[in-house]
């Protein structure tokens, strides 16, 4: 039994500590804020109960009194509780509150510290919040006062100490505190700034003064969560911004992969800054029980000269079976290998081995081909790949004569997550069975306008067939699709800014 309070941080699930992530995971029932995001609710493990007590400018859903006895109901039931909170608990969370009636009752708890946006936000403007040159003081602020009263801000003070002031949910009040810098003697040029949605992939930045942020926050539709930072050191954001320079900041991707767990590919993406949805969730089933397939194909594993694989997934379902079965590697010194895609051949290289042949295009075809130059006569060839995978690869073999045993050694399948269309930038398929597996979980509409970036000409074949406006990377690797992904973006942004 016990209750933690944990900063979720600013935005980016990168800046949640590894303490609050480990509380996360082993909580019994969660009580969220609605600033907290996607991605780090997404931790909540699926046992947990998650109750939403999130609170908007004027609407408070589940009163705080109410969140206070349901944090103290929870723990008395044995549980382990977490209130997780945007930013910092402490930092005009009103964790101080929540600890109350918890330290009355004697209910342990503990308070996991959050990174705040207040420093954070700031950051990822570019702009220092000290600076020897420019600020040696900050301050911080809260533009909102209890039951939506005028907040009592002696601006007087703040503009004597001359440091910098960081004002944290005071956008609606954003007129007030301006006027109010001026009028206690700050010059209405002194350097200003707004930074809506900090850390996040919607970040908006706005740089201004004094006398005109106001103005900037009401013609862009500033809204909440936004910070407001006052004093020299804005002067330096352009110069330190760096995450404003990530090159699909703003823009939506669709990620549809054919791989259970992270994906290279969105992490990568993530990294350029921009959101990536994942409609798909990929379910991977190895079919290595007792007198499957491959186990009787491996008892006569010296009749093969070549060992083929068609995916990545393929080479770890095969080699984690070989070490469940305590199956010699040895054993398969004589055979040669053969691979599609340079993904497959890293998967293949974890395990010390090197392919014998890759073909240059992505796809079964390509192999079969290039495999029946270099079968040689009386060769056997054992296929280790997906059930109901693509016939092309076997067709071609069959036709040239060439022996071989096709054995389904995992087989593969689909859960759909609910996602909205309407923003969408791109959309990247990593095969031809993840074009089909989006299509028919995406709502009926036209495609035609939709970008997709395609890792093969199969994967490309697959999204024209749906009416795509297709683009293919130049290799079949996850580095070419994020090449291909920037290039179009930079289009997009050149002929916008035309």
């Amino acid at each position: 039994m016990r209750v933690t309070l944990v900063g979720a941080g600013p935005g980016d699930p990168g800046l949640l500590t590894l303490t609050g992530a480990a509380r996360i995971q082993n909580a019994d029932v969660v009580l969220y804020d609605r600033f907290v995001g996607e991605e780090i609710l997404a931790m909540i493990p699926d046992r947990a109960e998650k109750i939403d007590v999130g609170k908007n400018t004027g609407s408070h859903p589940v009163p705080q009194d109410r969140i206070n006895r349901l944090l103290l109901e929870k723990a008395q039931q044995g549980l382990e509780v977490v209130r997780l909170k945007g930013g910092d608990s402490f930092l005009f969370g009103r964790g101080g509150e929540e600890l109350e009636l918890l330290a009355e009752n004697g209910i342990p708890f503990e308070v996991v510290p959050g990174v705040t946006s207040a420093i954070a936000g700031a950051a990822y403007a570019g702009i220092p919040v000290t600076h020897r040159d420019y600020a040696s003081s900050l301050h911080i602020i809260t533009g909102h006062a209890k039951n939506n009263e005028r907040p009592r801000i002696d601006y007087e003070a703040l503009v004597r100490l001359q440091g910098t002031l960081v004002f944290m949910m005071g956008v609606a009040a954003i007129g007030e505190i301006c006027s109010g810098c001026m009028a206690a003697g700050l010059a209405a040029d002194m350097p200003a700034s707004l930074v809506e949605n900090a850390t996040t992939h919607a970040q908006r930045k706005f740089l201004g003064t004094v006398g005109t942020l106001s103005e900037l926050a009401r013609a862009n539709a500033v809204a909440s969560p936004a910070l407001i930072i006052i004093g020299e050191v804005c002067r330096l954001s352009e110069r330190y911004d760096w995450f404003g320079k990530k090159p699909l900041l703003g823009r939506q991707i669709i990620v549809a992969h054919a791989q259970p767990g992270a994906s290279k590919l969105s992490e990568r993406l993530k990294e350029l800054g921009c959101q990536v949805l994942e409609p798909l969730s990929a379910k991977i089933t190895p079919l290595t029980a007792s007198d499957a397939p491959l186990e009787k194909a491996l008892t006569r594993i010296a009749d093969y000269a070549w060992l083929v694989f068609t995916s990545g997934v393929g080479v770890r379902v095969f080699f984690d079976y070989l070490h469940e079965a305590e199956f010699d590697l040895r054993m398969l010194h004589g055979l040669r290998i053969a691979c599609v895609g340079v993904e497959t051949e890293k998967e293949i290289k974890k395990r010390g081995i090197y392919a014998d042949y890759r073909p240059a295009e992505y796809n079964g075809a390509a192999l079969a081909r290039g495999l029946t130059a270099l079968v040689k006569g009386g060769e056997r060839l054992l296929i280790a790949r997906a059930q109901d995978a693509a016939e092309d690869l076997t067709r071609i073999l069959a036709n040239a004569g060439i022996a071989f045993d096709d054995v389904a050694i995992y087989e593969k399948s689909y859960g759909v997550e609910p996602i909205s269309y309407s923003n969408v930038d791109f959309a990247a398929f990593t095969s031809a069975s993840t074009v089909e597996a989006f299509m028919k979980a995406a709502p009926a509409g036209d495609f035609g306008n939709m970008k997709a970036v395609c890792i093969g000409e199969k994967t490309a074949a697959a999204a024209r067939s749906h009416g795509m406006d297709v683009y293919v990377s130049a290799e079949a690797t996850i580095e070419a699709m994020v090449q291909k992904i920037e290039e179009l973006a930079c289009s997009l942004h050149s002929a916008d800014q035309g």
